[in-house]
């Protein structure tokens, strides 16, 4: 009896080295994956604050420009045309600069009616041209964005807002229409910044900013 008693108490300790092994394991494994967690939730604290602050940085420091050109390879919605064709007749070119960089490029064409096609639009923005000849070449009431790009994020969204801020202050432009690709990339982008579609042709669409 007595052995089968002390067999029993040595089973019991052995049983509660082995509990308290396993609880200071399981502790020292906790207090680890907790470090581990704390450093790579800190870790993305400060990459997601950089990533904003950087962001914020270039919005503030960049500026709205017409340019004389641009790198027509570029451009994913029309490059087939040329900067002839993107600054003759009164169209332009404009470009958000950044660091001596530019980051996003709209082009524009200015006209008195909606065009449907890239060929109405070059059509409509000659004979606007024409007709503003006997008005200071104040030419057209309807400026058609017809391209937009943009390498940087936020750039896309940041032009179309300062390029609005721009028509408003002339008197002769009253509306701010796109002739955009029939696609849902392009119906998306120009919804999500405030546009509202007016007409879905065979092959484009155009949306309006309303002034």
């Amino acid at each position: 009896m007595n052995k089968k008693k002390q067999l029993k108490r040595k089973i019991k300790v052995a049983l509660k080295r082995k509990s308290k092994i396993f609880k200071r394991s399981i502790a020292k494994k906790k207090n680890l994956i907790s470090k581990k967690f704390d450093t790579s939730i800190k870790g993305k604290k400060i990459d997601i604050g950089k990533s904003v602050k950087n962001f914020f940085d270039w919005v503030k420091g960049a500026e709205i420009i017409e340019l004389p050109n641009c790198n027509t390879a570029e451009d994913p919605v029309r490059p087939e045309l040329d900067n002839e064709f993107r600054t003759s007749f009164g169209r332009k070119i404009y470009g958000v600069k950044y660091q001596e960089e530019i980051h996003a490029v709209m082009c524009f064409a200015f006209t008195n009616s909606i065009p449907k096609t890239v060929e109405e639009l070059d059509m409509m923005s000659k004979d606007a041209y024409l007709q503003s000849i006997n008005r200071d070449f104040k030419v057209g009431q309807i400026a058609i964005a017809y391209t937009v790009w943009s390498k940087k994020r936020g750039g896309g969204r940041l032009i179309v807002k300062e390029v609005f801020k721009k028509i408003k202050k002339t008197n002769h432009l009253n509306r701010l229409v796109t002739l955009s690709p029939l696609t849902d990339m392009a119906r998306k982008f120009h919804l999500s910044n405030g546009a509202i579609e007016i007409g879905v042709n065979e092959t484009t669409q155009n949306f309006e900013y309303k002034m």
